[in-house]
């Protein structure tokens, strides 16, 4: 797929903005806090309509406004999409496709593909469980609409369980109504446990062949599904772990507890394995990212890479630049340097500076 425009207005920074994008490589530059992570932000919100930021919709209108509108136009397979979102501060956003409004955003999956890489996901092994579940979230959400409701189904659930939790001290009679919630989490909740083991088994593979080339066969990475719990045990763990739930005044068990282990060989990666190991680790895992996208959706998706180089040594700018030469790629940086020292082409460079782009 190619994205061939993107246009905003009262978007972040921008108060109007139209940008025509080559399908090759995309490089925005400037210095900091000037706008160029927001072009990358608009078309990962538009193609997946969620920001990587995790930002709310109000959070992303430009200050003293009260709506913004996005337009992105590309092609899949030679075939001409538009999608048109229209953020309000106090309502839920709108989308249409090709102009035509959709109801629920599990219809945007399979269209389009991004694959974001900024420089927190470079702490993705020495950061805590939260980021790594955010990590299986973002991609299977993209390959899957029964993902994407299960997982919302199941946080509302856990949201309500775990209020109830704080709330039966104070009113003994609600605790018979806990079965209910139980019900549901149990129901949801094992549909995310299984959807996150297959997408791992297909992960684990796929990055560590991908981490076994890039230390040149010196180094094995091996990627495990810690479970907080399994399918078949979750009801029977529940309903054990309630006790404790309720004096904890939170709910102990399920898959928002669940997380990624990355060992070498005995070596837990997350807590001994060196910066450099724990980089080369989490390269492998988003270069992993696309290739699961090209075997599953046979397309290849779009790259936002946000200030990357910059955090990799010249060995790990040299392997990345030359595994993403043939997918359209957007870039930002501070200093083109790192480009030309490595001799990686650029098709179009654009200067950004206070909200506004110049080709």
């Amino acid at each position: 797929m190619i994205v061939e425009s993107i246009q905003l207005d009262h978007f972040r920074n921008y108060e109007k903005l139209e940008l025509n994008l080559d399908p090759g490589t995309n490089v925005f530059y400037g210095n900091n806090a000037q706008g160029k992570t927001n072009i990358l932000e608009s078309v990962y919100l538009c193609g997946t309509t969620r920001s990587h930021r995790m930002a709310k919709d109000r959070e992303m209108i430009r200050f003293g406004e009260e709506e913004a509108h996005l337009r992105m136009k590309f092609r899949k397979r030679d075939v001409p999409y538009r999608i048109d979102m229209h953020l309000k501060r106090s309502h839920s956003k709108g989308i249409a496709i090709n102009g035509v409004p959709i109801r629920k955003a599990g219809e945007l999956i399979g269209l389009g593909y991004f694959v974001f890489f900024s420089p927190e996901d470079l702490n993705i092994i020495k950061n805590g469980p939260a980021d790594r579940r955010r990590f299986m979230d973002m991609l299977l959400c993209q390959q899957s609409a029964s993902y994407i409701q299960n997982l919302s189904s199941y946080q509302k659930v856990l949201m309500q369980r775990n209020r109830l939790l704080k709330e039966i001290p104070f009113h003994p009679d609600l605790a018979d109504t806990l079965d209910t919630w139980d019900e549901q989490m149990i129901r949801y909740g094992s549909a995310v446990i299984f959807d996150r083991q297959q997408f791992i088994e297909k992960l684990a593979g796929t990055a560590e062949t991908i981490h076994a080339s890039l230390t040149g066969g010196k180094e094995t990475l091996r990627i495990l599904y810690e479970k907080n719990t399994s399918v078949d045990a979750f009801a029977m763990q529940l309903r054990e772990n309630r006790n404790r739930d309720l004096k904890m005044k939170m709910s102990m068990t399920g898959p928002h507890r669940d997380d990624l282990s990355f060992r070498n060989e005995t070596i837990d990666l997350r807590r001994y394995g060196s910066q450099g190991q724990q980089r080369t680790t989490a390269l492998s895992l988003k270069l992993a990212e696309i290739e699961l996208i090209r075997q599953n959706s046979h397309d290849t998706p779009v790259l936002l890479l946000d200030d990357v180089l910059s955090e990799l040594d010249r060995e790990r700018q040299r392997l990345l630049l030359e595994r993403i030469s043939n997918i359209q790629t957007l870039i930002t940086c501070t200093d083109v340097g790192d480009f030309t020292e490595n001799q990686f082409q650029i098709d179009k460079m654009y200067h950004v500076k206070e909200g506004r782009i110049i080709q």
